[in-house]
């Protein structure tokens, strides 16, 4: 069977984009966020100026490319959770799952690769600024898959509705995971290795889980 016209392009926008924010992250590491020119970018994908804005708006989105994948990552997990698994259940697992893989969006890598480029994010205003972006995003996706789920019990007269509900939650749950991450970050990035610090990683995250299933308790 051979792909469609459509399918292929597809690949080809995809290749295109990958190989702009590679060749984009790949100057920022050499030269820093703010030495770098558009031009040099483009030059260095192979592609023109206008066909490079036809793709990233600008610099900061080339940067934050690879963050695409993970920015509807959340709502995909509850989405795809078995029969009888609560959403907090299969994304604690899936985090979890992460950190013994020493997937970078945990932030337990110490590939060398891994660091620069988180170095440069968090050493750059801009590029944080955009993050939050990215950040929002992430909580609507997560907002509309926590919505459909069926509510434990009938709501009382006067409860919020089921979309405040989620809204809550999922703030929670997002800045919860990116708080595990940015501590793990920060401690290989002090020279910790990765995997000297799975185990209080582990740890950690299974502590925030808890306090998310419990609510502000400790602090009531």
């Amino acid at each position: 069977m051979t792909d469609s016209p459509t399918g292929l392009r597809e690949r080809k926008r995809q290749r295109t984009y990958r190989a702009i924010s590679d060749a984009a992250i790949s100057l920022f590491l050499e030269k820093g966020f703010d030495a770098v020119s558009v031009s040099e970018i483009a030059e260095a994908a192979e592609v023109s100026k206008p066909t490079l804005f036809r793709y990233f708006a600008a610099k900061e989105d080339m940067a934050l490319y690879r963050f695409a994948d993970h920015e509807d990552e959340a709502a995909r997990v509850v989405a795809a959770r078995g029969a009888g698994v609560a959403p907090l259940t299969a994304l604690e697992e899936h985090f979890l799952a992460g950190l013994a893989a020493r997937d970078p969006a945990t932030g337990l890598s110490d590939d060398p690769e891994v660091l620069a480029f988180h170095r440069l994010l968090y050493g750059t205003p801009s590029l944080l600024a955009r993050l939050h972006s990215y950040t929002a995003r992430s909580e609507e996706a997560l907002t509309s898959q926590l919505a459909e789920v069926p509510p434990a019990a009938r709501k009382r007269p006067g409860e919020p509705d089921r979309m405040l509900t989620a809204r809550l939650a999922a703030g929670q749950i997002v800045t919860t995971q990116r708080v595990l991450a940015t501590e793990n970050w920060r401690r290989v990035a002090q020279g910790a290795s990765a995997e000297s610090q799975y185990a209080p990683a582990r740890a950690a995250a299974v502590h925030a889980f808890a306090l998310l299933r419990t609510g502000l308790t400790p602090y009531a």
